[in-house]
């Protein structure tokens, strides 16, 4: 975890917070270049990609739905108990991702290390307490039990807990919606996102919203509430000049990937990692959706996905000024927040510094021969 986040100190609510965004971070920043690779094939191959291909189009759906899912429980399983809480973790999410309608990342990210910690608890237990011969017998069995029990409980426990989130989130979403404080939509829209429940609040929620708003008026501001690219493209730019330094070189792939190609879910980790920074996705959402009121903005369909390219493509004749500016704005916003709570890179150090407990290994014979050379 420490690879991927800084070390946080202190034992107080908003250090358990840091610890578990790191953690999150920690099970998903490994599997980038899956999440980048379903992400190039999205923005490629489906329909409304750059190159339709329906053959291709095909594996949209069991990279998102079923691999990616596994990978993050393998690692969240990895991360608690080694190889072991791996393949048991990845066993546990073949349990949310049968029969499941929406991606269960967050899911896995919960019975991944929990499958990963029972089979832990279990070995503890039987530590030095196996007869000879049978260690392997009882190592095998004894994932393949807890392995089967956990993905049947993720069939019956966490799956529908996980639906049942999802659903929360969109209720909430629907008041406010009704209650015409479509702003006050990013407080509940933005953190379900970086929990990659976006697809479920967009197409689920928005979607059919804003298809019936469409029929009516000829546009819809509901298609833009969740696929507005402009926040994540601010923050990742944040992270780009401000970030941590051995993640900036990561960020303009990120950023292609992101608003070009409309895959938000890349941008995911990066708040994960420092939770604080979810206040400038809020902000930059709302700016935007502000904007998109001031300026009558909306769309004739869902972006999909929430690529600056998709939003031109369907943005309604005469309508592109309000929906620019709106991106914009959202970008410049998240950008400005994420910059300050970032700090401004000023607690980046300019190199890997030397600790000052650190000690300089050096050959005695090398160092006789600069004295002397010194002393003369």
């Amino acid at each position: 975890m420490t690879s991927y986040t800084p070390q946080v100190q202190g034992q107080g609510f908003r250090a358990s917070v840091q610890r578990l965004g790191g953690y999150l971070a920690a099970m998903v920043m490994p599997n980038i270049g899956a999440f980048i690779a379903w992400g190039l094939i999205t923005a490629l191959f489906i329909p409304t990609g750059w190159i339709p291909n329906a053959t291709l189009a095909e594996l949209v759906d069991p990279i998102i739905k079923i691999l990616l899912p596994v990978l993050v429980g393998y690692t969240g399983g990895r991360l608690v108990h080694g190889q072991r809480g791996a393949v048991v973790g990845a066993v546990a999410t073949m349990g949310l991702v049968v029969g499941a309608d929406v991606p269960m990342i967050l899911g896995a990210m919960i019975i991944g290390p929990l499958a990963a910690y029972l089979l832990k608890l279990f070995d503890g237990l039987v530590e030095n307490r196996i007869r000879p011969g049978f260690e392997m017998l009882v190592d095998n069995f004894s994932a393949g039990i807890i392995g089967a029990a956990m993905a049947i409980g993720g069939v019956f426990g966490i799956g529908p807990v996980v639906e049942w989130l999802t659903k929360q989130a969109g209720s909430g979403v629907d008041w406010l919606v009704d209650a015409d404080l479509l702003p006050l939509t990013s407080v509940l829209v933005e953190p379900a996102k970086v929990l990659f429940l976006n697809n479920a609040i967009n197409h689920g929620v928005f979607g059919p919203l804003g298809i019936a708003e469409a029929a009516d008026t000829g546009k819809s501001i509901l298609f833009m509430i969740e696929s507005n690219p402009g926040p994540g493209l601010g923050l990742l730019l944040a992270f780009m000049f401000f970030g941590p330094r051995a993640l900036r070189p990561s960020t303009p792939a990120a950023i292609i990937v992101q608003f070009l190609g409309g895959i938000h879910e890349i941008y995911f980790p990066y708040v994960l990692m420092k939770p604080k920074l979810i206040l400038a996705m809020i902000a930059g959402g709302a700016a935007g959706i502000g904007t998109f009121m001031i300026t009558g903005a909306g769309l004739v369909a869902t972006p999909s996905p929430g690529s600056i390219f998709a939003y031109l493509a369907v943005t309604p004749r005469g309508g592109y000024f309000g929906v620019l500016l709106g991106i914009l704005i959202a970008a410049a916003v998240s950008f400005a927040v994420a910059s300050a709570l970032l700090g401004f890179g000023r607690g980046e150090p300019a190199e890997d510094p030397v600790g000052p407990d650190e000690e300089t290994i050096v050959d005695p014979d090398e160092a006789d021969n600069k004295s002397a050379k010194l002393e003369a």
